[in-house]
């Protein structure tokens, strides 16, 4: 969750704030409500793939141990 989070900032928060210059946002609520809509669907893929990484790697380092069952 800590990376999840970590992640999302460093690459989603340029995202929005490249964004954001193409789009007016005079009020506090338009601003707020663009920063969701476009932070939220960053944050799902940013977390989907932190978790695809992380199952990669643990079924990766699963295959690597060698086998403790003595035949």
């Amino acid at each position: 969750m800590q990376v999840t989070f970590v992640v999302t900032i460093l690459v989603g928060a340029p995202i929005v704030a490249v964004l954001s210059v193409l789009v007016e946002l005079p009020t506090w609520g338009a601003r707020v409500s663009f920063a969701v809509r476009v932070g939220a669907p960053i944050w799902f893929l940013t977390a989907v793939s932190v978790f695809a990484y992380a199952k990669y790697k643990r079924d990766d380092e699963e295959t690597d141990e060698p086998s403790t069952q003595s035949e």
